[in-house]
């Protein structure tokens, strides 16, 4: 059993520097989301799979989550209803590359706003991930 660890929220002032964490098995996409989101302002942590991210112990809180759909151990879907539970409003963006007609119902339903596909993963995903912040932060 996977215990949830609670990721506490940290304080965040308008010039904070955003922490996004980045969930994705393969370690190419887990570079080239480092290198594009550390360019563009973001602290980055990334993790290897589900569990690295559940068993993290003491991170900064994130304010972002980027969570890949298909995983070995737990989807993308299943770790945003988990993240849910003990970090409700850290907006989370799940991509993948294998789309089918319903995960956008099944991502939403587990407080998805946006899927990405890959591997369209550029521009518009740190305008989505600026988005997200920015509403969550009620800027």
């Amino acid at each position: 059993m996977i215990e949830i660890v609670s990721h506490q929220q940290r304080p965040m002032a308008p010039s904070a520097q955003p922490i996004v964490y980045v969930v994705d098995d393969d370690d190419a996409v887990l570079g080239s989301l480092r290198f594009l989101l550390e360019t563009d302002g973001f602290a980055v942590r990334t993790f290897r799979n589900a569990t690295a991210l559940l068993n993290a112990t003491n991170p900064p809180g994130a304010d972002c989550y980027v969570i890949d759909y298909k995983m070995p151990d737990i989807n993308g879907i299943e770790l945003a209803g988990r993240l849910r539970q003990s970090d409700g409003d850290t907006p989370v963006i799940l991509i993948t590359g294998y789309p089918d007609g319903n995960i956008s119902a099944r991502a939403a339903a587990a407080g998805v706003k946006d899927v990405i596909l890959k591997p369209l993963l550029d521009e518009n995903l740190v305008k989505r991930i600026r988005h997200a912040i920015q509403n969550r932060r009620g800027n």
